[in-house]
């Protein structure tokens, strides 16, 4: 009787470990899927944000002069004595890789005029 009872509470104890690891992995799961959506919302706020940006008191140039690009940097302004490429960021975002290469270039005076005509 103790042997069928030792077995039965092995059973159960197996029983349960196998829950335990299946809702793990399920929770595991679910995390990952909020992790992503998380991050899916800052991007998101990010990008509407760098909509509204040239239009805040804190924008330094009039809105009416900026373009917007999107990427690889947001927008240009085009003054009139000056261009001024503009990457807005929110949320302490970084420039990436190509951000920083175009803003190297940009620095490096590095860039042309090119005039294309149809004929």
């Amino acid at each position: 009787m103790l042997e069928l009872l030792l077995l039965a509470v092995i059973i159960l104890l197996i029983a349960l470990l196998a829950y335990i690891y299946i809702r793990k992995k399920e929770l595991e799961e679910r995390l990952e899927s909020l992790l992503f959506d998380k991050r899916s919302q800052s991007v998101k706020y990010g990008k509407l944000t760098e909509q509204f940006i040239p239009f805040t008191d804190e924008f330094p140039f009039d809105p009416g002069q900026f373009r917007f690009l999107g990427n690889p940097i947001d927008g240009v302004v085009f003054g009139n004595d000056e261009i001024t490429f503009c990457e807005f960021k929110t949320s302490g975002s970084k420039l990436s890789d190509r951000q920083k290469r175009v803003r190297e270039i940009v620095e490096a005076k590095k860039v042309k005029w090119y005039e294309f005509s149809m004929k």
